[in-house]
């Protein structure tokens, strides 16, 4: 029975339908709920600076193929291997977001992941113009940033810009990233802090005190998104 199921999981015609039906419910989530933006002219800010690093966290992304509010910006989404990221690369592509498949994490799978390649393709991708988005956490620790991210801005040189998205109406997944799954007919806010850069010459001491600067500021924005909606923080513990 879970041969089955996983065969049925896996095959292109269930994954397409999947694919499919995720983003057509997101584009229903985006369309019914309210957004209000902090900074009111993020865009405007955020838009001189691009191609840029979008980064937020794993288990609050369904909504950001969202952020990317004119057709003439080029953006790219990091997307796992895993056969859970076809569904995911099926649905942001429908929802015009390009994919690079592979894995952001620099621990002891990266290069099995895929890693290498996807690395070299993101740094490519934002030198022909194409913003590129990516989750900042370490896989399966929830809200502790990698240095992944950090990595790929000091060999860019293009600024990394934390973001956290968040809706009124919700239900929480109990998973390891504690994902969050928007619901319609609500409030929705978009959190924009401020931008991160990482210096050419950075040494381990200043990566790592930039590391530690997104982590702090994706929490921030986190926070204040719920808060703009008067839901609390779901726990990520």
């Amino acid at each position: 029975m879970k041969r089955l199921l996983r065969n049925t999981l896996r095959s292109s015609f269930v994954q397409r339908a999947v694919g499919f039906l995720a983003a057509e419910y997101l584009r229903l989530v985006w369309r019914t709920n309210k957004f209000t933006f902090d900074p009111p002219d993020v865009y405007g800010q955020v838009e001189p600076r691009i191609p840029a690093i979008f980064a937020f966290w794993h288990g609050q992304h369904f909504l950001t193929p969202f952020i990317k509010n004119k057709e003439s910006y080029r953006a790219k989404v990091l997307i796992s291997r895993h056969r859970d990221g076809e569904f995911n690369a099926i649905a942001v592509e429908r929802l015009g977001i390009g994919t690079i498949r592979g894995s952001g994490d620099h621990g002891g799978a990266f290069h099995r992941k895929g890693g290498v390649g996807a690395f070299r393709e993101m740094v490519q991708s934002l030198q022909d113009n194409y913003n590129v988005a990516l989750t900042a956490d370490v896989p399966k620790r929830a809200r502790v940033a990698g240095l992944g991210i950090i990595m790929l801005a000091r060999e860019s040189g293009r600024p990394i810009m934390p973001f956290a998205m968040a809706t009124s109406r919700y239900i929480r997944l109990k998973n390891w990233d504690r994902t969050t799954i928007n619901l319609p007919f609500g409030r929705g806010a978009l959190v924009g802090i401020k931008e991160i850069n990482v210096p050419p010459d950075a040494d381990a001491a200043t990566m790592e005190a930039l590391r530690q600067e997104l982590e702090e500021t994706l929490n921030e924005a986190t926070r204040r998104a719920y808060a703009q909606l008067g839901r609390p923080e779901p726990d990520h513990a």
